[in-house]
């Protein structure tokens, strides 16, 4: 394409790209990490292939001090390379002292750097072993761009090449990478070791790892002649057991749900005491948070083990998904994180049935609208120019949002057609790149559907569609109407048209009817032939659309709620009814109103919904309106708190001990009831004696209850068992746990220990977005957050700003909400992308539900 025919976007992402003089085949690199000092040295020949005559070859390299250079071929050629760097676009420039011709041929450099303490490219992570002395581990986070802060490279995703990697370190530690050991050998009069890894397929940089250290492996379980272990640090190998079984049967089932045999040569999951993000799909060596890989199994709660069985699957899902096959750039990244969420549903819901993660998801579904409904929101995918544009797409669009809509098209499709066609997709684009529209071509070629045309119109546009459903003057048919939903129109509409797949049942006086349709323009009528005594818009509850009902058909719907709706369908009447209230579409004394016919609801999701608006609805009442929201409160959940007491009864399900739970906690906090407050206390002096007493899902809502009532006494021992916490689970859990007390002067201490090493940088941002959502501390924490800005970016992991800064989204008070728009104006955040703006409106839509809704809080509580 030539410059003159390319669009400004594609000029704009042209001029962030390298040259495509010459492209990589294989890299052979040796790196020498030095765990005292906090540096590195390398070298690394890079087989080339030089596509028309050069003088210079262009790479990425970032943070690294390159010595020499040059650039050879077989026929002999030995040619030098001085270097220049350019450090705001992180390349580096190799002029060569001849030009030379296409072909091919290997470039030779030597380079050095730092272990930095940022939590990305190649960096120190720091543990103390039980005798307390401090130990350190060298290891990688390569995405999006940082694989060129530990060796030079083509660092974009299209650049795929053979990798083969050798570790020198000291013998008593261990070395990891993508692929097996093949060799290790003792260097002599050096006191250390090189360990030599076999070849990795033909992969991008970004999934390029290798990992140092002292560390403890499982026995490998072998699935499909695959070995799989877990490492971590010595000490918690008992922690490993669940994530190696998670593990297992992820492998086994993607393996067959793509026909596609696992493409490594062995599969490690390796547990790290800081890291940035939760988990890391390095082809072989998956690195994780210790908290998304460790536990144990006894003692944790079920959301506890769910998650680590969501990441490993999300993580596992990625070898094909990512690994295999790869988009040609960061605009496409939905197309990897969306598909493994997707998978990730998939595997572990076969995996364990009985949790219905798919139900569960719906609350996954529900963050995502929350997001959507913003004007400011974005298209799942969107023009990438600039690679660090890439970071501030590993958001919920990308993740929850393009997992949603696949589970749409996959049940308005068939389950069948839709992994054919992503096994023929995959086929296709092995070890190699590919783009969103190859998977739509795939999926149309196995479902004979027009599936490009249906996801353009959810993948390209931002937000998602309000459906209205009427009842006709005969009774015997509806009509839908769509329009784009808006949590803040302020006057504006949207000409957008959605191609909406609607699942529809309803009950006539025939019977049960199903229909499924494509509504493809503003407004249809669908005919039964007899008449309508209610009706389910989104069958299944899948869509990624709200529904609002006539007055009529809500009523007829509501007459047997349990009798009509299955539980995912309850859940989102409720929640497309929060969302009418919070975007004005009705007042919020008819949300409130119907969630008291919910007072008898035994579902764990769609308590989550009535528990999530209540946390909402506590974040804008003034002090005065208190009482009242905690009354209502406690008079909501008291009922189904006594139905499920303290303890599980006989083959009770997992998302019943899930909700027992759920209502103790929000009883005693939300609720603020000192009955459940002087009974929690008692419940958990019993767990301080012995553990086995009380259930591990009733244990996060006691730490709750507990810090909400606590003292100094309280906080001080919450600290110590942070500190010496026995799983990651329990250091989690009583880490932000820190963040929920009531007293300023303890807020402070947990503020504090933020930026004063107390806590690590991998969790400190989060533990201030805590404090700022703590509606006793968010002054405090604001003030806190101006003050200290400066030191927290230079502390904190560039990717944790953003997610920080969402705290800011509770402080809802027209004075604050001006104060908070006036302090990014002038503060910007580096990967901040659309995010920043999408919590400054989520903050103006809260102020403005307070502003219109505030007057009537007392009538709507009673």
């Amino acid at each position: 394409m030539s410059h003159e025919t390319m669009t400004l976007s594609q000029k704009e992402t042209l001029n962030y790209r390298l040259p495509t003089t010459a492209t990589p085949d294989r890299y052979e690199i040796k790196l020498t990490p030095d765990l005292q000092n906090f540096t590195f040295s390398g070298e690394e020949t890079i087989d080339i292939t030089v596509h028309e005559s050069a003088s210079e070859i262009i790479l990425n390299a970032a943070e690294l001090a390159i010595h020499s250079a040059h650039i050879t071929n077989n026929k002999g050629a030995n040619i030098l390379a001085t270097v220049s760097c350019d450090t705001a676009n992180e390349r580096a420039s190799f002029v060569l002292g001849k030009p030379i011709e296409p072909g091919l041929w290997a470039l030779h450099i030597k380079f050095s750097g730092i272990l930095n303490d940022r939590l990305h490219g190649f960096y120190r992570s720091t543990y103390q072993d039980p005798s307390g002395t401090q130990q350190v581990i060298a290891t990688t986070q390569f995405e999006a761009t940082d694989a060129r802060r530990a060796f030079p490279c083509w660092d974009e995703p299209d650049c795929k090449a053979v990798f083969k990697i050798s570790l020198v370190i000291d013998p008593k530690l261990t070395a990891i990478s993508n692929a097996s050991v093949v060799s290790e050998e003792t260097l002599p009069g050096t006191n250390k070791k090189q360990v030599n890894f076999a070849e990795t397929m033909k992969m991008s940089t970004y999934l390029v790892a290798f990992i140092v250290g002292q560390f403890e492996a499982t026995d490998p379980i072998i699935v499909s002649g695959t070995p799989i272990r877990v490492w971590c640090v010595p000490g918690k190998k008992h922690l490993a057991k669940f994530a190696l079984d998670s593990a297992s049967a992820s492998l086994s089932f993607f393996s067959n749900y793509y026909e596609i045999p696992y493409p490594g040569d062995k599969m490690d999951l390796i547990a790290l005491p800081d890291f940035a993000s939760g988990a890391m799909e390095n082809l072989g060596a998956i690195t994780f948070r210790e908290n998304a890989l460790l536990v144990d199994e006894s003692k944790a709660s079920h959301a506890e083990l769910e998650r680590i069985a969501d990441v490993v699957a999300h993580e596992i899902a990625h070898m094909w998904f990512g690994d295999l096959v790869t988009m040609k750039w960061w605009n496409g990244i939905w197309l990897n994180e969306a598909f493994a969420t997707f998978m990730e549903m998939l595997a572990v819901d076969a995996w364990k049935p009985e949790w219905r993660r798919w139900e569960t998801f719906g609350v996954s579904r529900a963050a995502a609208f929350a997001v959507d409904g913003l004007q400011s929101t974005r298209s799942i995918e969107f023009p990438v120019h600039h690679p660090d544009e890439a970071a501030g797409m590993f958001d919920i669009l990308t993740y929850e949002k393009g997992a949603s809509v696949l589970r749409m098209l996959e049940q308005y499709l068939g389950s069948d057609q839709l992994r054919q066609g992503i096994s023929l997709y995959l086929k296709k684009h092995q070890y190699a790149n590919a783009e969103t529209t190859d998977l739509w071509d795939a999926i149309e070629a196995s479902s004979k559907q027009p599936v490009r045309q249906l996801m353009d119109s959810w993948i390209f546009q931002g937000g998602y569609p309000l459906v209205s459903v009427e009842l006709s003057p005969s009774g015997q048919a509806i009509t839908l109407s769509q329009q784009r939903f808006f949590y803040l129109s302020e006057g504006k509409s949207s000409e957008q048209i959605f191609h909406i797949p609607i699942m529809l049942r309803a009950k006539t006086t025939k019977g049960i009817v199903t229909k499924k349709l494509l509504l493809t323009k503003r407004e249809t009528t669908v005919d039964f032939d007899s008449k309508l005594d209610w009706i389910v818009v989104n069958d299944g509850g899948h869509g990624f659309y709200r529904v609002r009902y006539s007055t009529e058909l809500l009523g007829q719907l509501t007459a047997r709620l349990w009798e009509n709706l299955t539980a995912i369908e309850r859940f989102n009447l409720l929640s497309d009814t929060w969302a009418a209230a919070m975007a004005g579409l009705l007042p919020l004394s008819e949300y409130t109103k119907l969630v008291q016919q919910f007072a008898n609801e035994t579902d764990k999701n769609v308590w989550a919904i009535v528990i999530g608006s209540l946390n909402y609805l506590n974040k804008i009442i003034e002090p005065a309106q208190r009482p009242f929201f905690e009354q209502f409160v406690a008079k909501l959940l008291q009922s189904q708190v006594n139905r499920l007491g303290w303890a599980p009864g006989v083959g009770e399900d997992e998302l019943s001990k899930q909700l027992r739970g759920m209502l103790i906690g929000a009883l005693g906090t939300l609720g603020n009831d000192a009955d459940m407050q002087r009974q929690a206390l008692e419940f958990y002096k019993k767990y301080k004696f012995d553990k086995q007493t009380v259930d591990p899902n009733v244990v996060p809502a006691l730490v709750s209850i507990l810090a909400h009532t606590g003292d100094e006494v309280t906080y001080a021992g919450f600290f110590d068992e942070f500190k010496t916490a026995q799983t990651p689970q329990d250091e989690q859990r009583y880490l932000f746990s820190l963040a929920a007390f009531r007293q300023e002067n303890l807020l402070k201490r947990t503020l504090d220990s933020t930026i004063n090493g107390q806590v690590r940088t991998q969790n400190a941002p989060y533990l201030v977005q805590s404090v700022l959502n703590n509606v006793f501390g968010r002054e405090l924490a604001w003030n806190f957050f101006q003050k200290n800005w400066d030191t927290m970016i230079s502390l904190f992991p560039e990717n944790t700003i953003p997610r920080m800064c969402e705290g800011v989204t509770s402080l809802v008070k027209a004075d604050l909400e001006r104060q908070v728009v006036e302090f990014f104006a002038t503060h910007k955040v580096k990967q901040g992308g659309k995010t920043i703006e999408q919590h400054l409106e989520k903050l103006h839509v809260a102020v403005a539900f307070k502003t219109r809704e505030e007057s009537n809080f007392k009538h709507c509580f009673r």
